[in-house]
């Protein structure tokens, strides 16, 4: 009488018999030990100009895209591939048992996961089910077969959507609070503005994450992204997006036409910044700082205020200086961990002082057009005590020179907008700003 393969939960504990000399363990690539799709993994692997091709009318059919997908370079190295199951398989090998993959589908990719792994190859789920072809005993398997997933957390998907981002879009209250038009209605509608600039931008952080996966994968940070440790499925955030960029379009009708003609401004250069923008040396900088300055002018528009000159430069010589903080943290971090120069920018680890003799030169003339601002007739007919704003201009030195010297000493996050949020120090120095211009007023 035949016997039947044994099974068992990934969560249980591998049973003793499967370590055994002899024995076999079959591990199911999909849904077992892959933390991922693979069908997506290839589709966001393959290049652009294979895919163009397809869609452009090449060969008609699923089996076209099956080929492009099938010849996808996959980074084996760096998929998310389950702890639990994996350190199961390097215990049964070290006791003695053969270790193969089930994969029904990409059975070229399956092979590189398995020779990459050490494992002594893959069999097909059919082949195994009828117990034909087998390199191995039938009677001698253990195997680990796929689960459903549970539903990604809502911690998951905040982690995902980057909700502690959506600070920087508190930038619409700007112009309210400057032109001091402060009220029921500009608030109301301002708040509207920030929700839609949130749903916009967590469709596009989703939709980077997803063309970005291979290099955030070899990230020492960026790999601990919901999307590339396998935390939330790739198929879950193509979904995902329509429904947050349609939230955007619904909440900037009820503003009105211009205001969403702004937003789909934001979004178009958000998405080439995505595709090409970001590669580009110095054109990075620029266009992160106008996204920055974009939110300002949203601000204005959804409140119906004019929108200050002075604030506007004042704004992109502030987050020039703070995209350029940005890239020398990125930089310096690599160099500090012994990587080479990142391969999804055009940066060289070399371009450390450059980059940051120019954030500090952008910081200074930020508070030089500050002063030119307070010594102009502009403030005359906004503040009653215009000279108050004069203290304003030290704590501005103070703030940059701090936030330069963290991230020259390595202590600066990724994001330098997040970490002036965070940062206690930051914190007293807003507050004291705050109080000043209240006082001024």
């Amino acid at each position: 009488m035949e016997q039947p393969v044994r099974q068992y939960d990934r969560s249980e504990a591998a049973p003793q018999t499967m370590s055994a000399p002899g024995r076999t363990l079959v591990i199911d690539l999909e849904g077992a030990l892959l933390r991922s799709e693979l069908l997506m993994e290839a589709l966001f692997s393959a290049p652009a100009r294979m895919l163009a091709r397809f869609g452009a009318g090449g060969r008609a059919g699923m089996a076209a895209l099956t080929d492009i997908l099938a010849r996808a370079e996959l980074d084996y190295a760096h998929l998310p591939y389950d702890a639990d199951v994996l350190n199961q398989a390097l215990m049964a090998r070290a006791r003695g048992a053969k270790i193969y993959l089930a994969a029904g589908r990409f059975a070229d990719h399956a092979a590189g996961i398995a020779a990459h792994l050490g494992f002594d190859g893959v069999v097909a789920p059919a082949d195994l089910a009828a117990g034909d072809n087998l390199p191995f005993d039938r009677a001698a398997i253990e195997r680990i077969e796929p689960r459903s997933r549970a539903r990604a957390s809502l911690k998951t998907w905040a982690k995902a959507l980057r909700v502690y981002q959506y600070a920087k879009n508190t930038l619409v209250f700007v112009p309210v609070i400057t032109a001091h038009q402060v009220n029921l209605a500009t608030l109301g509608t301002t708040l509207l503005a920030f929700l839609a600039f949130s749903a916009c931008a967590s469709g596009a952080y989703l939709m980077n994450d997803l063309l970005d996966l291979a290099a955030d994968r070899q990230h020492p940070t960026k790999r601990h992204r919901a999307l590339a440790a396998g935390d939330l499925p790739i198929s879950s955030a193509l979904s995902a997006i329509p429904v947050l960029w349609a939230f955007a379009v619904a909440a900037s009708l009820c503003i009105s036409l211009t205001f969403l003609g702004v937003l789909a401004a934001y979004l178009a250069t958000t998405i080439a910044y995505s595709l090409v923008l970001k590669r580009k040396m110095l054109v990075d900088v620029v266009t992160l700082a106008g996204l920055y300055s974009l939110r300002i002018g949203a601000g204005a528009v959804a409140a119906g205020v004019m929108l200050s000159e002075w604030l506007m430069v004042f704004s992109l010589f502030v987050f020039t200086s703070l995209a350029l903080i940005k890239r020398f943290s990125e930089l310096s971090m690599r160099e500090g961990a012994g990587l080479s120069d990142p391969s999804n920018r055009d940066y060289r680890i070399s371009d450390l002082q450059i980059i940051a003799a120019m954030a500090a030169a952008s910081a200074m003339n930020a508070v030089t057009v500050f002063a030119l601002y307070v010594s102009s007739s502009a403030v005359t007919p906004l503040y009653s005590h215009p000279w108050m704003l004069w203290l304003l201009a030290p704590l501005l030195l103070y703030w940059f020179g701090r936030a330069l010297m963290i991230a020259h000493r390595r202590e600066m996050p990724d994001d330098p907008i997040i970490y002036a949020f965070r940062d206690g120090a930051s914190r007293i120095t807003v507050a004291a700003m705050v109080c000043i211009m209240l006082a001024a007023i």
